[in-house]
């Protein structure tokens, strides 16, 4: 036999083996990434469709002050979260009186708690405000709900989602494409219950250890007892506090008051907000005449530019 003939099978035995192994060694490769795959979700949504109505039961209601509510709305199962973009809000709506009456409320509460959506809302009653005799209708009637009653919900909706990592998708008018802004720093602006949106935002950003989005909070109140969800932005800051800064000023102090007092203005921004600049978007919330003849004068009087002001 020549030598030939010899090193033939030789080679085409080794070639085999070397096949073999590889082929081996790639099945348990795909194995082992398989399993390192991270599971896809599979929540159930509540918010299928914006343009549905979803009755959703009061289950529980907590009494925060004397004129402001917790409601906790049952979902359809109690493995349902509601499906709420950050940024976004939804729509309550009732028959009240004869007159369909349609609200828009960010929920307290997140996607990662599932079979129910939490509001925190004041409640306008009748008689209390001289400009408003009648009080607010859709608050007074949450507030008149018995357990199991139910609301009409539909969302999401909203001109402002967050991304994350500080991307922000913006519309200008609501049937517009939104537009992509980047924001490293976050200043925002709230008054009584427009601190919702807010929460929702700094939630989870602080919640998300891949976010260095680093955000100021400067929250405008009538009272020290006007002070909504008091305790967990100060949890937030007390956790994060090289992230997550927060001021107050209020109306009508007590005495020993420690932080600001009296209407938003330019000085209270300069000093505990983040100064103008391209990486800067301002965030406000609260009632028409703080954002119209409080902050946006303030906010043009420093140099903020209206491309970087967004008012829920």
């Amino acid at each position: 036999m020549s030598d030939t003939s010899l090193v033939l099978p030789i080679v085409v035995g080794v070639s085999a083996a070397v096949v073999l192994v590889s082929v081996i060694a790639n099945w348990l490769w795909g194995k082992k990434d398989k399993k390192a795959a991270p599971k896809k979700s599979s929540q159930l949504i509540t918010l299928v469709d914006p343009n549905v109505k979803y009755a959703l039961p009061l289950i529980e209601r907590e009494e925060i002050s004397h004129d402001t509510r917790r409601f906790r709305f049952g979902l359809p199962s109690s493995e349902h979260v509601l499906g709420l973009p950050i940024g976004q809000h939804i729509h309550l709506s009732a028959k009240i009186d004869d007159d369909l009456v349609i609200r828009s409320y960010t929920p307290v509460s997140s996607d990662e708690e599932k079979g129910y959506v939490e509001l925190v809302i004041k409640v306008y009653f009748k008689n209390v405000h001289p400009k408003f005799p009648d009080g607010g209708k859709m608050s007074q009637h949450l507030n008149s709900l018995k357990i199991n009653d139910t609301i009409d919900v539909r969302g999401p909706s909203g001109r402002l989602q967050y991304a994350g990592n500080g991307l922000f998708l913006i519309k200008k008018m609501r049937k517009d494409p939104p537009v992509e802004l980047r924001a490293k720093k976050l200043n925002m602006i709230a008054g009584g219950t427009g601190i919702a949106p807010m929460l929702q935002l700094i939630r989870h950003i602080c919640k998300d250890a891949s976010d260095p989005t680093e955000m100021r909070l400067l929250f405008a109140n009538q009272t020290e007892e006007d002070i909504l969800l008091r305790n967990e932005l100060e949890k937030y800051q007390a956790e994060h506090p090289e992230q997550f800064k927060l001021w107050y000023t209020l109306d009508r102090p007590n005495e020993g008051w420690k932080y600001s007092v009296g209407f938003i203005n330019d000085e209270m921004i300069k000093e505990h907000l983040f100064a103008p600049g391209d990486d800067v978007l301002v965030l406000m919330c609260g009632p028409p005449p703080m954002i119209n003849f409080a902050c946006n004068p303030a906010l043009e009087k420093l140099g903020y530019p209206e491309s970087q002001r967004f008012a829920y």
